[in-house]
């Protein structure tokens, strides 16, 4: 053996301490932070629900191995709502008593649709937590005076401009028809709607309400046949989306199809088949493979055993957006947070983050996609990178 290797192998050995060192330092310290994820994890919105979980547990385990989050590790709990107002109350109560019991609760990500941030929102607000939803978008939640609510998404006070716009300015539609599903999301997207195309001047030619996720929706099909659309618009979740279109392309009705964020989903193109082919369908964030590069997309991929879906670029934005106001308050405490946000300015997977007042964003963006050959093709605004 050369003289020279018992120095070699002492220095590889010190530098391996040292590594070692680093790494141990990297660790969380002070124990454990909960962050709640409250979601759909069962039934019919459980994917969608499992999306933002995903992003969610990713950044969490991003900041862990960076030494957690002012030196707590965060430890994400994942919550079912079940997309159902009684049970998000149920779930609310839930976290209260965690906070009651002494559990260092940080903040709750959702809730995942309007519905049952509002339920829950009404125990939430005395809470010491913060609450961030990456995908409810009825603007009255942030309306109702919460100092601990906040989004990562766009708001139907943004959206129903928009679509209307796209509808009238980009499709040149002139006879339209808003459907619209009979729940809080839809009733509160069709009165965006239907005020934004008044004021184009295109006003719809009639707007007829569906019920929630039935099995059927035969009973208008008459009615819309008669309105003679060129434009279909529909308020609604997927669940009504992948049981309309079919029976109106088999009805023969071909007026374009156009579905708010509540179809941006790909159980709508699993559920509608064929039928799926050339729909509109709006997008409240932005997707997922367009802003994240391919690290990210593995690392996702990794951890969940899955790709990432429509929400994890939210899911994993919400949380991010939580631990940026508590490294800028350099607190957990939850007023001093909520005040840390209300000033932050950061960029983040879904777009540049800066609130206003209420919580809302002050920098609002809805993107359009289009079904083409089985999958979600953003059209506006043009992907910068070319994705898609």
């Amino acid at each position: 053996m050369s003289r020279c290797m018992p120095r070699l192998l002492l220095g590889l050995t010190l530098l391996f301490a040292l590594l070692l060192t680093s790494c141990a330092s990297a660790q969380p310290t002070k124990g454990d932070v909960t962050v709640y994820v409250a979601v759909p994890l069962s039934g019919w919105q459980a994917d969608g629900g499992q999306t933002v979980v995903g992003g969610v547990r990713l950044a969490a385990e991003e900041m862990n191995k960076r030494g957690g989050l002012l030196g707590y590790r965060v430890n994400v709990v994942p919550i079912d709502d079940e997309a159902d107002s009684e049970v998000a109350v149920q779930v609310a109560n839930q976290i209260a008593d965690a906070v009651r019991r002494g559990d260092r609760v940080l903040g709750v990500i959702g809730h995942y649709n309007s519905g049952q941030a509002a339920a829950a929102l009404e125990i939430y607000k005395d809470l010491p937590l913060i609450v961030i939803t990456p995908t409810a978008s009825d603007p009255a939640l942030t309306a109702g005076g919460y100092q601990n609510f906040f989004r990562v998404n766009a708001t139907d006070a943004a959206q129903g401009p928009y679509d209307a716009e796209f509808l009238v300015n980009d499709l040149q539609a002139q006879r339209i028809v808003v459907v619209y599903a009979e729940n809080e999301y839809g009733e509160g997207l069709r009165a965006q709607m239907v005020e934004s195309l008044e004021k184009l001047g295109r006003p719809p030619v009639d707007v007829i309400g569906i019920e929630e996720a039935a099995p059927t929706h035969a009973a208008v099909i008459p009615r819309i046949q008669e309105a003679n659309p060129d434009a279909i618009f529909l308020a609604g979740y997927e669940t009504e989306g992948y049981v309309l279109l079919p029976e109106l392309r088999e009805a023969g009705i071909e007026a374009t199809f156009k579905a708010s964020d509540g179809c941006f989903l790909f159980e709508f193109i699993d559920g509608a088949g064929k039928w799926s082919e050339g729909a509109y369908v709006s997008g409240i964030t932005p997707d997922s493979e367009v802003v994240a590069d391919e690290e990210w997309w593995r690392a996702y991929q990794e951890l969940e055993s899955r790709n990432p879906g429509t929400y994890s670029a939210a899911g994993y934005s919400a949380l991010a957006v939580l631990a940026e106001g508590v490294k800028q308050a350099n607190s957990l405490d939850a007023n001093a947070v909520a005040q840390a946000l209300r000033q932050v300015e950061t960029e983040s997977l879904v777009g540049p983050i800066a609130y206003d007042e209420k919580g809302d964003l002050e920098q609002q963006t809805i993107y359009i996609f289009q079904v083409r050959e089985g999958e979600f093709v953003q059209v506006k605004p043009v992907p910068k990178n070319g994705a898609n």
